[in-house]
C-alpha cells in the first residue's frame, strides 16, 4: 500500500511542478531557519552542562542594597568559601576565581599576550570537569606560584617542548611561576574561559578575613542529596555572625539598624547552568544571554514555519478545482474518504521530506556564514549528535501532517456527483479560510518587520546617545602598571608626539569595570552610600571633555585638592545633598580604624560609565597619587589617530615598559562593543524577518498566480468591455489590501505589548510611536502589491481575443 501511495503521490506532484517547487522551496527555507534558530537556542542553553557535577555546583552571588543602589554581583569576599565549608555541613568543597583578562606572560625575554588568565583554588579540577592532560589534579595548584596552561597556550609558548616545571613570569612580577600541569582547552559553552590557571593562594588577598571586601567569585560543590535552599536559608545567620561586627565597627551601628534603614546584605546560591542565562548579575567574565531573546527567536522560528505551512495549505486548497475530477473519479471507483485523506497526507509528507533534505543542505552551507556573522560557534554534527536525525524526521512528518491535514480533509470531502457535473465552485470564490490564513501570514510579517525596526531603533539610540563625555579620538592604553612609577614621564614624552593633544592617567575609564565603594556622609546618621570610585589625575576631565556643572576640578595650585573629590550630579540628587560645599564624605581606613574627611570641590555633569542597560549611579573621582600606578592611560588626539602617531606611542612604550606589549583600545569602539549582543540579535532579527517575509511573498505569488489563472477569462471580458488595466489591477489586489489592513489592526496591540516588555531591559530607551507601525503597514502593503503585480500585469498584457478562448 505504501508503495502505491508513493507512486500516486509522485505522479500527482509531477503534474503540478510549479506549485510543488514553490511549496518545497518555501518549506525548505522555513525548516532551515527553524533548524538554525533551534541550534542557536540549544547552544545557548548548553552552557556549563559538560560538567559532571553540574547539578551540585553553585556560584554564590552577593545580593545587597545601599541607599538607592541595588547590587547583584558575582563578586564575593575571599573568606566566604572557607567559612561555608567550615560552617555548613552541606558544602563539600569550594573554589574561588579571580579573572585578570589579558595578561602578559614572559618566557625569558619573549613576551606573550594571553587572554583569560585566572587564579583558582587547588580544588578547581575536582569541581569542574576540565580534563587535565598533564599533572595531578589534586596537587597542580596547591602551592604558591604554580600554574596550569591550556593545551593551545602551551603549544603557543613552548611549541612541541614539554612545559612541565618550566618557569614563566607574569606581567611585571619578578617571582616566576612554575608550570605544574597542562589542561584541555575550555569548551566554548562555558560562562568563563581560562587559558592559564594559577594558584589562588599566590594572591596576597587570598587569606583576607575582611567580609566587606568583595572581589572574587566563589563556587561551592554541595554534597550529594543536599539542597541549595537549605544552604541559602543559613546565609542570614552567617551574615549576622560575621558581617554584623564589621558593620558596627565601621559604621557605628548594629546590623539590625543597618537593615532597618532599607539596606540589604545577603548571599544567594546560583545554579551553575543558569549563570549564562542571567544578565542581571554584574561582573561577569563573559556577557550573559538574556533568556527573553531566546524566547523571541524561538517564537520567530515557530512563526516562520507557520508561514511556510500556511503557504502549503493555501496552495493545496487553491489547487482543489484542478484535482476535483481526479477525486470524483476515485470516489466513484470505490476509494474511501479515509484512503483519499491518506493519499493527500502522503503527498504533503513527501513534499515535507524533500524540503527537509534541501533544508539540511541549506543549513550545512549557511552555518559557517551564520557563525561568522553572529560571532558564535553553533554546530550541526549529525554524526556526533545522532539523535538529531530521528528528531528531524519526526519534525518533517509533523510539518507534513500539519500543513497537509486541512487540504486532505477539504479535498476528500468533495461530492463526486457535483464534481463530475462540473458544478464545483472553485477555491478562489470560496476561500474564507484561505483569507484568514493569508491575514495570519501578513500579521506575522508585520510583527517581524515592526519588531526588527524597534530593535534597530533602540540599538541606534544606544550607540548614538550623548554619553556625557567625548569618546571619539580617544585611545586608552591598558595595564599602566607595566611602566610602574614612570607614568608621569611617559605622559610627558607622548605629549610631544604630533597629533597627541592630551594625556591622562586613571584607575578607571568609562565602560570598564570599576571599584564600587561604600562611603558615609558627615551628619547623615551613619547611613552608607555606594559609589563608583575612580582615581584620576589633573588632566582627566579635559581629556574626556567632561563638563562641570558647579565648582572646580583638581588643580595643581591647591595642595588640599589631593584629599578632596569631585562627584557627579546624581550623587547630589540621590544622597539629598543641598549644599555640596558644606558636605564631606567620611573615609574609613580599615587597617588602622581611623577616619578622615573628604570634601567635595566640584560637581560633574552626569555621564554614562556603563551601558544604557543601567541607570547612571553616583560616581566619585578622587585624586590619583603618583604611587597609585595601576589602571589606564588615556590619549586624546586632535584628529583621528594616525598609524604614525600610534607607532610612535608604541616605540615610547617599549622604552618604558621593556618587553611588555602595548595593549590599547579606542573608546568609541569599546562603547560600541558593549552592544555587541544587541547588534547580533538585531542582525538575527533582520535575517529571519527577511526570510519569513520572503516565504510569505513566495506563497502569495503562487496563490496569486493560481487566482489570476482562474480569472483569466474574466479579465479578458472586462478588457473587451473597456475596463482599464488599473481598474482590473485594483479588482484583483483590493482583497489583499483589506487583508493587510486587518492584519495590521490585529498585530499592532500585540507588537506594542511585546515591545514594551522587551524595552524594559534598558533603563534608557526609545519611546514607541505610530511611525514604526505605519512603516510596517506600508512595507507589508508594498511587499504584497509587488508580489502580485508581476502575474497580474502579465495577464493584462494578453490579447482579449486569446483570453476569451483560454478555456
Amino acid at each position: 500500500m505504501i508503495k502505491n501511495l508513493l507512486k500516486h503521490s509522485l505522479r500527482a506532484l509531477k503534474k503540478q511542478k510549479g506549485y510543488v517547487a514553490i511549496n518545497i522551496f518555501g518549506l525548505a527555507i522555513g525548516i532551515a531557519c527553524t533548524i538554525l534558530i533551534t541550534l542557536f537556542i540549544i547552544h545557548e542553553l548548553s552552557y556549563d552542562k559538560y560538567n559532571l557535577y553540574k547539578d551540585r555546583i553553585y556560584r554564590v552571588t552577593l545580593d545587597g542594597k545601599l541607599g538607592e543602589q541595588e547590587i547583584l554581583a558575582s563578586s564575593t569576599t575571599a573568606i566566604l568559601g572557607p567559612t561555608m565549608v567550615a560552617d555548613f555541613p552541606e558544602v563539600e568543597k569550594f573554589c574561588r576565581l579571580n579573572t585578570w583578562g589579558e595578561t602578559i606572560i614572559k618566557k625569558g625575554d619573549i613576551a606573550f599576550v594571553i587572554d583569560d588568565f585566572s587564579e583558582v583554588d587547588s580544588s578547581f579540577f575536582e569541581i569542574f570537569s576540565i580534563p587535565l592532560l598533564k599533572g595531578d589534579s589534586k596537587t597542580v595548584l596547591n602551592e604558591p606560584n604554580t600554574m596550569v596552561l591550556s593545551e593551545s597556550t602551551a603549544k603557543k609558548i613552548f611549541g612541541n617542548e614539554d612545559p612541565i616545571n618550566k618557569l614563566l613570569r607574569v606581567n611585571t612580577g619578578q617571582e616566576p611561576y612554575r608550570i605544574t600541569g597542562v589542561m584541555a582547552d575550555f569548551p566554548e559553552e562555558t560562562h568563563f574561559n581560562a587559558n592559564i590557571l594559577t594558584s589562588f593562594m599566590t594572591n596576597r588577598r587570598s587569606s583576607d578575613p575582611e567580609w566587606l571586601n568583595n572581589s572574587f567569585s566563589t563556587y561551592v560543590l554541595l554534597k550529594p542529596n543536599t539542597s541549595a535552599e537549605t544552604v541559602e536559608a543559613k546565609f542570614p545567620g552567617m551574615v549576622e555572625k560575621y558581617v554584623g561586627p564589621r558593620v558596627q565597627e565601621m559604621m557605628g551601628i548594629v546590623l539590625e539598624d543597618f537593615l532597618s534603614q532599607g539596606n540589604r546584605y545577603n548571599f544567594h546560591m546560583q545554579p551553575l547552568t543558569q549563570i549564562h542565562l542571567n544578565p542581571e548579575v554584574e561582573h561577569e567574565v563573559k556577557p550573559a544571554t538574556d533568556p527573553k531573546y531566546l524566547i523571541i527567536f524561538g517564537s520567530v522560528a515557530i512563526l516562520i514555519i507557520v508561514i511556510a505551512s500556511i503557504n502549503f495549505m493555501n496552495l493545496s486548497t487553491a489547487q482543489a478545482t484542478k484535482r476535483a475530477k481526479e477525486i470524483g473519479v476515485k470516489k466513484v471507483s470505490g476509494s474511501s474518504k479515509g484512503m483519499l485523506i491518506l493519499q493527500f497526507l502522503t503527498d504533503s509528507t513527501l513534499i515535507s521530506f524533500i524540503a527537509l533534505i534541501l533544508a539540511v543542505v541549506i543549513v550545512f552551507v549557511s552555518l559557517p556564514f551564520f557563525n561568522d556573522v553572529f560571532d558564535t560557534q553553533v554546530r550541526f554534527n549529525l554524526v556526533e549528535h545522532f539523535f538529531y536525525i530521528p528528531l528531524l524526521l519526526v519534525f518533517a512528518l509533523f510539518v507534513g501532517f500539519v500543513a497537509g491535514a486541512y487540504p486532505a480533509f477539504y479535498l476528500s470531502s468533495f461530492n463526486p456527483n457535483t464534481v463530475l457535473r462540473g458544478k464545483l465552485r472553485d477555491g478562489a470564490k470560496n476561500g474564507k479560510l484561505r483569507r484568514i490564513l493569508v491575514s495570519v501570514q501578513f500579521l506575522i510579517s508585520i510583527v517581524l518587520i515592526v519588531g526588527t525596526i524597534i530593535m534597530y531603533r533602540q540599538l541606534t539610540y544606544m550607540v548614538n546617545k550623548d554619553v556625557g563625555f567625548e569618546k571619539e579620538r580617544l585611545m586608552v592604553i591598558e595595564s599602566a602598571g607595566s611602566i610602574g612609577d614612570q607614568v608621569k614621564a611617559f605622559k610627558q614624552e607622548i605629549l610631544k608626539i604630533p597629533g597627541v593633544e592630551l594625556v591622562s592617567a586613571s584607575t578607571a575609564v568609562p565602560g570598564r569595570n570599576n571599584n564600587n565603594n561604600g562611603y558615609m556622609l558627615e551628619g547623615h546618621d551613619g547611613q552608607t552610600y555606594l559609589m563608583q570610585t575612580a582615581y584620576v589625575d589633573y588632566d582627566f576631565l579635559e581629556t574626556y571633555n567632561m563638563q562641570l556643572s558647579d565648582g572646580r576640578f583638581f588643580n595643581r595650585e591647591f595642595g588640599a585638592d589631593r584629599e578632596a573629590c569631585v562627584v557627579n550630579r546624581k550623587t547630589l540628587e540621590e544622597f539629598a545633598i543641598d549644599d555640596y560645599t558644606q558636605t564631606r564624605f567620611i573615609v574609613v581606613f580599615t587597617d588602622e580604624g581611623d577616619k578622615k574627611f573628604m570634601p567635595i570641590i566640584g560637581v560633574c555633569n552626569d555621564f554614562h560609565f556603563k551601558s544604557l542597560h543601567s541607570r547612571i549611579n553616583p560616581y566619585v573621582m578622587r585624586f590619583k597619587e603618583d604611587d597609585n600606578n595601576w589602571g589606564y592611560i588615556s590619549v586624546k588626539f586632535n584628529t583621528d589617530a594616525s598609524a604614525a602617531a600610534i607607532n610612535q606611542i608604541e616605540e615610547s612604550w617599549k622604552r618604558f615598559a621593556a618587553n611588555n606589549p602595548l595593549r590599547y583600545f579606542f573608546m568609541d569602539d569599546d562603547f560600541s562593543h558593549m552592544y555587541k549582543a544587541e547588534r547580533q540579535n538585531a542582525k538575527l532579527s533582520v535575517v529571519f524577518a527577511i526570510l519569513g517575509i520572503f516565504i510569505a511573498a513566495l506563497g502569495l505569488f503562487g496563490l496569486t498566480s493560481f487566482t489570476v489563472e482562474q480569472r483569466t477569462k474574466e479579465v479578458g471580458v472586462r478588457k473587451a468591455l473597456g475596463a482599464s488595466g488599473g481598474s482590473i489591477f485594483y479588482l484583483i489586489s483590493k482583497e489583499i489590501v483589506i487583508l493587510v489592513c486587518v492584519a495590521t489592526l490585529v498585530a499592532s496591540p500585540l507588537i506594542y505589548l511585546v515591545a514594551t516588555n522587551w524595552l524594559h531591559n534598558y533603563y534608557y530607551r526609545i519611546q514607541l510611536g505610530a511611525l514604526e507601525f505605519i512603516v510596517g503597514f506600508i512595507a507589508a502593503i508594498s511587499i504584497a502589491l509587488l508580489t502580485i503585480s508581476y502575474k497580474t500585469l502579465q495577464t493584462l498584457r494578453i490579447n482579449p481575443a486569446h483570453t476569451l478562448r483560454y478555456e
